[in-house]
């Protein structure tokens, strides 16, 4: 039995379930914190236990998923919230050598979040006075930055100006001083890969830009990447919720001694140059990073490769999930990509080459392609390919996509595994680009909750979800040789945007 640690980034499903969920398997044991050390959203939770908890348990395990953020602050909201001194911050990364010292044997892969830096104003995940001033802040550091540059128009020099003269500096100076310790953080984090506590660090960027104060942070960061040496060791790419996943799957590959081959397909020839909703590098670039992160290797030749992976991409434009129904029929998501192309390809790859395939879908952000859908179930695969994911931002997808599939390929395709595909379908498809739009576009949460939240985390709006989500499955995702069932749902931060399920594959010809 191989045991792995997990220290997810915070106690939502995707951070804290996903890699558990895909990893289920006689072989192989993922252990993580008790939830209720973990807080909850802006209620942080005990970093000093979490640490406790993970050298105690680390004692005995092969390898480690560490996010530095919980370790540090409890999670990525807190992250954001925390008013640590450098000082005691780098003293709780210290302590993570006790691991090590422990369990010498123990390799370490960890993470730690170059902090966002959101272009609209909401308090939801960040200070209260965000919610107020958050499009400026933004701004100002936009602006900045391209001053620096030497690239800001003079509308942009006017709109600055005014910045200065509307945001209160207590609130910029608060902002600016946490992004300035969480810098250092990070640094801290890049000379503990250099001198071996961790044999990985991937620095993941939540809600990026080219320009900014994320863009700056990480130049910064960059800089100590390169001045320690580190530079094939220490990766920085968009994501953030999808990296448990990968670094989980890269901890397996090293353990079986596998480094998988993985064949990229978009949807249109302009897809890999395409930058996606809430990144800042061209996607053919991005997957790159996602691949190597989960311990694989891309390469040019299908018939070399171990996994096919099918992107379903436009060829510019990328819109939201919401908007689907409306205003995407342009050619960028019509005419410009081949979405047969891409069931062909699976198709030949599944049963000619006898190959896995993996299906990223990331034509929208926030939600899966109902076309997609409807078409690998019309081509028959859709309970042949090994992984699916379509939710959040196209980073999280890969994570999550290309992480299951080289764990199916470990252990083989277990009962888990097709019940985490359903879970894609159902989540990704169902839930966040059908159904929560439903929800809350005909005002069906629950009276008296604020706009975008709701009346806990079972209440009358979950029952409403889980029902509508079941006929959805009934309709568009169950087939006659595959039933799913929603055994639970919840609303883990009593909003619209995250979902928690549990479902399940019954097979009605074989009984059960």
């Amino acid at each position: 039995m191989h045991k792995i640690i997990l220290v997810p980034l915070d106690e939502r499903p995707c951070n804290y379930d996903f890699p558990v969920l895909m990893t289920e398997s006689p072989d192989y044991v993922v252990v993580r914190p008790p939830k209720v050390l973990m807080g909850q959203r802006k209620t942080p939770g005990d970093p000093a236990k979490i640490l406790e908890w993970t050298v105690e348990n680390a004692k005995d395990a092969e390898a480690a998923v560490l996010s530095v953020d919980t370790l540090l602050y409890s999670g990525i909201v807190p992250s954001r919230l925390h008013h640590d001194a450098a000082e005691v911050l780098k003293g709780r990364l210290e302590a993570v050598r006790a691991i090590k010292e422990a369990n010498p044997g123990i390799v370490i892969y960890a993470f730690s979040l170059i902090m966002r830096n959101p272009s609209y104003s909401s308090a939801e995940e960040e200070p209260d006075y965000y919610g107020d001033f958050g499009l400026e802040i933004h701004r100002y550091g936009v602006i900045s930055h391209k001053l620096e540059l030497g690239i800001a128009g003079d509308g942009e020099r006017e709109e600055l100006e005014e910045i200065r003269r509307r945001l209160p500096p207590e609130y910029l100076k608060d902002y600016l001083d946490r992004r300035a310790v969480n810098v250092e953080i990070n640094k801290e984090a890049v000379r503990l890969t250099a001198d071996g506590t961790f044999d990985f660090l991937v620095f993941p960027q939540d809600d990026s830009s080219p320009y900014g104060f994320t863009a700056k942070d990480q130049q910064a960061v960059r800089e100590a990447i390169r001045d320690f040496r580190v530079n094939t060791r220490a990766y920085m790419y968009p994501d953030a919720d999808g990296v448990g996943c990968a670094l989980l799957a890269r901890a397996m590959n090293r353990i079986e001694g596998r480094m998988p081959l993985v064949y990229v397909k978009f949807a249109s020839v302009l897809s890999p140059q395409v930058i996606p909703l809430y990144e800042d590098r061209p996607i053919g670039e991005s997957v790159k990073y996602q691949i190597l992160t989960a311990g694989g290797l891309p390469v040019d030749s299908l018939s070399d490769a171990d996994l096919v992976m099918l992107v379903n991409m436009p060829s510019g434009g990328m819109k939201e999930a919401a908007a689907a129904d409306g205003p995407v029929k342009a050619p960028e998501y019509g005419a410009f990509r081949t979405l047969p192309e891409l069931m062909a390809q699976a198709d030949y790859a599944l049963h000619r080459l006898g190959k896995s395939v993996i299906i990223a879908d990331v034509a929208y952000a926030n939600g899966g392609d109902e076309l997609l859908l409807e078409m690998l179930k019309e081509q028959g695969i859709q309970w042949e390919i090994s992984s699916y994911a379509g939710w959040n931002t196209a980073a999280n997808s890969f994570g999550t996509c290309i992480a299951a599939a080289m764990i199916r390929q470990i252990t083989g395709p277990t009962k888990a595994l097709e019940d985490f595909l359903a879970l894609r379908y159902v989540e990704d498809v169902g839930y966040c680009a059908r159904v929560r739009g439903y929800v809350a576009g005909r005002g069906l949460a629950a009276p008296g909750t604020e706009e975008g939240h709701t009346d806990g985390e079972y209440g009358s709006t979950a029952q409403l979800i889980r029902k509508l989500l079941q006929e959805y499955a009934d309709r568009k995702i169950s087939d006659e040789a595959h039933r799913v069932v929603i055994d639970s749902l919840r609303l883990p931060w009593n909003r619209l945007f995250e979902v928690g399920l549990k479902v399940h594959v019954e097979h009605p010809a074989e009984g059960g």
